[in-house]
């Protein structure tokens, strides 16, 4: 999105900002909400365009200054400029929707058939006493809206195929697999294949989860599972057994946050050909490496068997 002002909107942008004070002592220039809102009213500008206006002249929006350190103005300026799909919006995917908002991520693709029900409120963030029944997906639309109005989420409330697959990651930098059963993952893992963007993998059951970045040229799913299961079998997952407690999900999906922001600002070491597996019960974190071959081999960049979300 490129963002073309005219002087004197330039010109009362900059009268518009403050100048405070950061906890680290640095004085920085700041676009409050109430007069960023001021401004989309005045100019017929979305929110999105407004605070990527502010940021091209070194003004922070309030709401991301306590990102400032970790991202930089760049980086948060991309941010806003990406899209990511996210598929799922349960125990997983919920959290990372709410994450990837409040990290002012422009734009966010939500695909999820399903409707919330009472067995959902103990972990999964967007469900709610008074919107059960309601499609997980409508109302990720809903709770972002209410957390950051800049940040535009598309709804989709059918279920994934091979025929829609791609269709839900178009234009998506990454994806975020928050699904729950085998077949789906690897019918996801292919569709972003495919599309050559990178996929990034969480699932749990108990206190229990794993997580795997997955580059288009990396082996992935088959690592973790072998080869693609015929069909769901739902009865005999692990999650059947052990149930999906409140942190669980919650932890998992702020790793997989976490792996979107590294491969959205291309810092850090994305979890790559391995596995981190995590057992809350025990306060463990463990990282098992894997045989890259033969896929990596061929070139590109850089850098359990839970089924629940």
């Amino acid at each position: 999105m490129s963002i073309f002002l005219s002087e004197e909107q330039s010109a009362l942008l900059e009268n518009a900002a403050e100048s405070v004070l950061q906890p680290s002592g640095e004085a920085l220039r700041i676009l409050r909400e109430k007069t960023a809102a001021e401004l989309v009213e005045k100019w017929g500008m979305t929110l999105r365009a407004v605070h990527e206006a502010a940021m091209h002249l070194g003004i922070y929006p309030a709401r991301y200054t306590r990102n400032r350190g970790s991202i930089s103005l760049e980086e948060q300026i991309g941010l806003s400029h990406a899209q990511v799909s996210v598929i799922g919006a349960g125990g997983l995917g919920g959290t990372v929707i709410e994450l990837l908002a409040r990290l002012g991520v422009g734009r966010i693709v939500v695909a999820d058939h399903d409707r919330f029900d009472e067995t959902n409120l103990n972990r999964q963030a967007l469900s709610r006493a008074g919107n059960l029944g309601a499609f997980k997906a409508e109302e990720a639309v809903r709770a972002v809206q209410s957390i950051n109005p800049a940040v535009e989420v598309i709804a989709r409330t059918t279920r994934l195929t091979s025929t829609n697959a791609e269709e839900f990651l178009t234009g998506s930098l990454t994806a975020v697999d928050a699904l729950d059963n085998i077949p789906d993952r690897f019918l996801l893992e292919s569709a972003a294949r495919r599309l050559g963007i990178p996929l990034v993998h969480a699932a749990l059951a108990g206190f229990e989860g794993q997580l795997m970045t997955i580059f288009p040229e990396d082996r992935g799913l088959e690592l973790l599972y072998g080869k693609p299961p015929a069909g769901r079998t739902r009865s005999a997952a692990p999650e059947a057994v052990l149930g999906v407690p409140t942190p669980t999900p919650a932890l998992l999906a702020t790793l997989q946050t976490m792996e979107v922001l590294k491969i959205l600002t291309g810092r850090g070491r994305p979890i790559r050909n391995a596995m981190l597996h995590v057992d809350l019960g025990t306060g463990s974190f463990d990282t098992f490496s894997f045989d890259p071959s033969p896929r990596q081999e061929r070139g590109g960049r850089t850098s359990g068997q839970a089924a629940e979300q």
